[in-house]
């Protein structure tokens, strides 16, 4: 059966469906269907099913063209599971947040589970792609796997194979597959794509790892086969924590190198000269986006199911999440200098994505450093080309529209703050016309009305 299963994969013979068409789903769902595999993309959010399906786009990075030419391929949108019952694999990618005790919240996963189980078939593959904690498929996939009766008597599977199953349940690795590849999707990334970025691919069972691979050789130049999902959850964790911590070192480093009047910019641009022993990473407002901020706090509470405190990670992630009131602290000791109260006083946000260049705002530190400026009475614009409007996001209530952005009238701001360094902006511009700009990105040379933020 296993090479069967092969031989289809290997002739596209194959239909995906992927469910959850966020940024990691929907360019692998268009992924798929660039390379002539049918794909199916589920999605609750009926809106993004309605658009996709009359060829429109609804992340500034993914072109309308990719969605018009998925759909010729014969691509299709829906927020009904029946149509589970009628591809090959499903690839699961919804968000795994941290609930508000900075645990694991995998209820996206749970009910993702239960609302598929009923229309389940014999020979499906089925990968989870969501970053979680080491133990997740086997913990959670797997029991709700094998608890699924396929006994003829409830007739609530269509088995696609005459071959009656053992205890009337899935044998997994036999008629049933499932496997583990972690997502390393990083929107806007002109030098990567879906197609070019490595992927690590795993299975519970050799049978598994093999069928799974096969598939996700079909549109990625490079797979990496590891030894169980297990490891591939920790690789992942593992990715996002070295990123995690070595941020955190350097936003840590960037409140020494103020206090001494060092431009810890340029101190890292000088390190990174070293070719060996050093890779530069740079500060900035605090952490941003569902990876880095959340995913290191996965691995902090599954590592006290086995009595280890990471006291590293939380250190970092504590150092990450006090940035926005570091750079608070800075715009009062700025506005001080020139004898100005943060009350009243007008500041202007430039970009709120979590970082340049795209239209995502999840966790973006924007809004914690909006959120404090308020509460001190200032009064805050913002401008984004990327997010026209801020209404109720995660824990945050705006109801704040990007401002239109005319450099004649930056000089009304008593300070301008550059949280996101988006390419487009007019830089030479906006150093001509603003007053005091914080630049929390090292994006401007410093000068008389340059600050490091």
């Amino acid at each position: 059966m296993t090479a069967k299963i092969i031989n289809k994969i290997n002739n596209k013979n194959v239909k995906v469906g992927v469910i959850g068409l966020g940024y990691v789903g929907l360019p692998l769902a268009l992924r798929f269907s660039e390379v002539g595999i049918k794909t199916v993309g589920f999605d609750l959010d009926l809106e993004k099913v309605k658009k996709l399906n009359s060829g429109k786009t609804y992340i500034k990075h993914i072109g309308t063209q990719k969605v018009k030419f998925a759909l010729t391929n014969g691509f299709k949108a829906t927020n009904d599971f029946k149509h589970i019952a009628n591809v090959d694999a499903i690839i699961i990618c919804v968000p795994t947040p941290l609930n508000v005790n900075h645990e694991p919240d995998l209820s996206y996963i749970k009910n993702t589970l239960g609302a598929i189980k009923t229309h389940l078939q014999e020979n499906q593959l089925l990968v989870l792609e969501s970053t979680t904690y080491p133990g997740t498929t086997e913990e959670e996939i797997i029991p709700v796997i094998r608890s699924i009766n396929k006994s003829s008597s409830n007739n609530v599977f269509k088995s696609t194979s005459s071959t009656s199953l053992s205890k009337g349940r899935f044998t997994i690795g036999e008629n049933f597959f499932i496997g583990y590849s972690p997502e390393r999707e990083d929107p806007g990334n002109k030098n990567y794509s879906t197609k070019t970025i490595p992927k690590l691919v795993s299975g519970f069972t050799e049978k598994c790892l093999i069928i799974t691979k096969a598939l996700y050789d079909q549109i990625i130049d490079c797979t990496i086969p590891v030894s169980s999902p297990r490891v591939a959850e920790m690789t992942k964790i593992l990715e996002n924590i070295h990123r995690a911590v070595n941020i955190g070192l350097v936003n840590e480093l960037k409140m020494v190198a103020d206090k001494m009047n060092i431009d810890i910019f340029e101190v890292i641009k000088a390190a990174a000269t070293k070719p060996f022993g050093f890779t530069p990473y740079y500060p900035g407002p605090g952490l941003g986006g569902h990876c880095i901020p959340i995913d290191p706090f996965y691995l902090t509470w599954k590592a006290k199911q086995v009595g280890i405190d990471t006291q590293f990670i939380k250190l970092a992630g504590e150092i990450n999440n006090s940035i926005p009131k570091w750079v608070l602290n800075k715009v009062i000791e700025v506005l001080a200098k020139g004898k100005k109260s943060i009350k009243e006083a007008k500041v202007l946000i430039l970009g709120v994505a979590y970082k340049k260049n795209i239209d995502d705002f999840r966790e973006a530190p924007a809004f914690e450093l909006i959120k404090l400026l308020k509460k001190r009475k200032a009064q805050i614009d913002y401008h984004d080309p990327y997010i026209p409007r801020l209404g109720k996001i995660e824990n945050y209530n705006f109801n704040m529209s990007s401002i239109a952005f005319k450099g004649d009238k930056l000089s009304k701001y008593d300070i301008v703050i550059l949280i996101t360094d988006h390419d487009s902006f007019d830089y030479d511009l906006i150093k001509k016309n603003s007053n005091v700009i914080i630049d929390t990105r090292g994006r401007f040379e410093l000068s008389n009305n340059i600050i490091r933020g």
